[in-house]
């Protein structure tokens, strides 16, 4: 149901969003190569906004794919808005994913290509366009091998890496457990998603499966690994299906949080709910270089879990977080005033209730309830 509403999405997409066609002259290569570009439906209103820059390789087929899912996902708000770049490779696959037969390395055009994704196209997207510091590199069977290459760099020109049924080069599984298995600087995340298919290409199918039964026992807090095993699908009917879970991986923390994200890690805290909050937000800005407003929802979650472990002090850190985000709401007010319900001052309760008089209302959050709930402690007390 969910590929039907891309496809959907997709086809609205094409409608009414206008695809660049960018031609980037190449020293590397020695020729011109022609670029899909696809900028965020709000770029122009945006000015001091950067974007995330997912750059597409067999672009001249898999670059719509990846379009109608970043759509649709950051119009949802589970993923931001991003640039997408596709390098045409119809006519030059071959020679573009050249290895040597001697160390299987990028050899010749191989090597050219490497140079020219390297030191030319990332430095010409960034100086025409907003790209963050936040890149993802998409491939598929041949391009899905070769992207691993930038993966064995020391600083990585890519954080994340989306490969699809690749045919691995020999000595690759070797190569990516070594460098899965070093732990990058502190401030370093890099991310992994790979998939295959019962009716995949055999010789993919059986490389991935068994990379994957060697990466899942490596324990590393600095890489984000997802391994999908499609029953039923092919090597090209794999790619719509894999792209949305690799984006949902990719993209987890900045997703609003869900019951899974709730009941596992904000309900098992020993620390404060409210730290969980900020440090979430704050890994959303330094990963994806975006500053993204607190949703009312994770105040909702921050909440719900405050009360079910009857951890009220924390109200009081949650309310000057609401205040600081919401200042114009009802929001923090109320949770200042449950820190005081729940620690037995009444009277700030309720002076804090009515604070709300000239606030807006926000999302199950009125004014109007606030200041019925101060009516109830005058009375209650006898204020």
């Amino acid at each position: 149901m969910r590929f039907l509403i891309i496809l959907l999405l997709f086809f609205f997409h094409s409608s009414f969003s206008q695809i660049l066609y960018e031609p980037i002259d190449s020293e590397a290569l020695g020729t011109t190569r022609e670029l899909k570009i696809q900028l965020p439906r709000n770029y122009e209103l945006n000015p001091d906004q950067s974007y995330p820059l997912i750059v597409v390789f067999d672009g001249d087929y898999l670059f719509e794919v990846v379009t109608g899912n970043v759509e649709y996902n950051s119009y949802w708000r589970d993923m931001p808005d991003a640039i997408v770049v596709g390098i045409n490779q119809a006519n030059s696959r071959t020679e573009d994913t050249t290895l040597s037969v001697e160390d299987h390395l990028p050899y010749k055009s191989g090597a050219k290509f490497y140079d020219f994704v390297e030191s030319e196209l990332i430095d010409f997207l960034e100086d025409k366009y907003r790209c963050s510091d936040f890149r993802i590199a998409i491939g598929h069977g041949e391009t899905a091998n070769y992207i691993n290459y930038f993966f064995f760099q020391k600083s990585p020109v890519f954080n994340g890496f989306v490969a699809l049924s690749p045919r691995l080069a020999p000595f690759m599984q070797d190569n990516l457990i070594r460098k899965m298995s070093f732990e990058q600087k502190k401030e370093a995340k890099l991310f992994y998603y790979l998939s295959t298919a019962s009716l995949d290409i055999k010789r993919n199918k059986k490389q991935a499966v068994e990379l994957d039964s060697k990466i899942s026992t490596i324990e590393n807090s600095s890489i984000f690994y997802e391994f999908d095993n499609f029953e039923g699908l092919s090597h090209y009917s794999l790619v719509p299906r894999s792209i949305p879970n690799a984006l949902d991986n990719i993209f987890s923390v900045f997703q609003p949080i869900d019951r899974s994200e709730y009941e596992t890690e904000i309900l098992t805290l020993e620390s404060s709910p409210v730290d969980y909050l900020i440090e979430k937000y704050d890994t959303i800005e330094q990963l994806f270089g975006v500053e993204k407003q607190i949703l009312i929802n994770d105040f909702k979650a921050i909440a719900a879990a405050i009360e079910k472990n009857n951890q009220y002090d924390f109200y009081k850190d949650l309310g000057d977080l609401a205040r600081e985000y919401h200042p114009d709401t009802v929001l923090g007010f109320y949770y200042l005033a449950r820190f005081y319900e729940e620690t037995g001052k009444p009277k700030k309760a309720m002076n804090a209730y009515r604070s709300s008089y000239t606030l807006g209302s926000i999302q199950g959050y009125s004014k109007e309830d606030m200041l019925d709930r101060a009516d109830e402690i005058q009375k209650e007390f006898g204020y």
